[in-house]
């Protein structure tokens, strides 16, 4: 596949560093919100007096309408440029929080949260990450990293700051407070947010020739099985964990530790990619990803859940750093945000998968470990998946 890594004249300026910035603090809102949802579970579930598998929807919904509108956001944003994309983000995750403080019915919430959540989170996060490799030639990678950080550090934060305004005012007020944050905070991405000098067009760029692709297609599907694990972890960690006896402050800084051990890994791609290769870098943190899972199916107590949390956040913190480089090194800068929406569409599916199935999983047989056996045969499917590619 030709690759077509950037317009020669593309400048490392100071417009490129404000726009890894609000890429930055849209991940960080995004990711915060959503994997933060963990937390919430127990406390929502007992109120409308729900199934682990009905709960859990809260986040299918939300993710899947998230991952599927990337598609549609990042081309609105090649097109229209992501001020106008963003604010509107903004406005439509902001009320869909504070509606879903308000809701008596669970299917309310459904939707209220599914779609202001999902929506809004998407009109965010993808075209501020899109613009940021056209800004970059020599510190593409490293910006890149620095931008994907914002979502480990949403994930680092939020869950415990949940679970104290939980604990003090409930969670429809904690959802409301992080309605007016969410709020205010993607405004400021849209004001900062600035698309890049025009990439320079080839035939690799096109999107019905990219996703025909045997490379596109083994990312792909990679995606698809190793996220299906992640995102049945990020929903049943913290209530596995209290189901053992933790705190909830204790169980929600599990999803954080994931978070900041994911930062660890996005901070030195840059260094660690000239040495390795991007491919070969981006395959190991598949296989970390995988080989995590070992670490919670024998439980015997906190310190491995930790551990645990530790090494997945390694490997995703990684993953999601290079999955823009990736796709720059093989199918070019041409209609990225276009591009970067379509990949994630393979969230939406994992979305569904993971949580829900797991959940019906865990119903089913009483036991939190056999959903933990699921997350580590999709992951170990997804590092299979990941072996062959290889730059053409």
């Amino acid at each position: 596949m030709t690759q077509d890594l950037a317009a020669p004249d593309a400048p490392d300026s100071l417009t490129g560093w404000l726009a890894t910035l609000s890429a930055f603090i849209a991940g960080f809102v995004a990711f915060g919100v959503m994997y933060s949802f963990g937390v919430f579970f127990t406390p929502m579930a007992a109120e409308f007096d729900a199934s682990r598998t009905s709960t859990s929807a809260f986040f299918a919904i939300t993710s899947v309408l998230f991952y599927f509108f990337g598609s549609v956001t990042g081309r609105l944003s090649d097109r229209f440029g992501p001020r106008r994309i963003v604010s509107a983000g903004a406005v439509i995750m902001a009320a869909g929080l504070v509606l879903t403080a308000t809701t008596t019915q669970m299917w309310i919430g459904y939707l209220t949260y599914g779609l202001g959540v999902g929506i809004g989170a998407s009109c965010a996060y993808v075209p501020t990450l899109a613009i940021v490799g056209g800004w970059f030639n020599r510190h593409r990678t490293t910006a890149l990293g620095l931008a994907a950080a914002g979502t480990g550090c949403g994930t680092l934060l939020m869950p415990p700051v949940a679970a104290m305004l939980i604990e003090a005012h409930g969670w429809r007020a904690a959802y409301a407070v992080f309605g007016a944050g969410a709020f205010v905070l993607l405004l400021l991405c849209a004001w900062i947010a600035r698309p890049p000098p025009p990439a320079p067009e080839s035939p690799a760029t096109k999107l019905r020739r990219v996703v025909r692709s045997r490379s596109f297609a083994l990312l792909y599907i990679s995606w698809v099985l190793a996220t299906t694990g992640l995102t049945a972890s990020m929903v049943f960690l913290a209530p596995f964990a209290q189901a053992t006896g933790v705190s909830p402050v204790a169980a929600a800084m599990l999803v954080s530790i994931i978070g900041g051990a994911s930062i660890l890994g996005r901070g030195g791609i840059g260094i660690i990619s000239q040495k390795m290769g991007s491919v070969r870098l981006y395959k190991s943190s598949v296989l970390v990803m995988a080989v995590s899972y070992l670490l919670w199916l024998p439980f015997t107590g906190y310190g491995w859940l930790v551990a645990f949390a530790a090494t997945l956040g390694l490997g995703y913190g990684v993953r999601i750093a290079l999955t823009p480089v990736i796709l720059i090194e093989f199918f070019g800068l041409g209609n990225r945000g276009a591009l970067l929406g379509v990949f994630l569409t393979a969230s939406s599916i994992s979305a569904v998968c993971g949580p829900l199935l797991a959940g019906w999983i865990i119903d089913q047989t009483g036991s939190y470990q056999w959903g933990v056996a699921f997350a580590l045969v999709m992951g170990g499917l997804g590092f299979i998946a990941i072996v062959p590619l290889r730059r053409e």
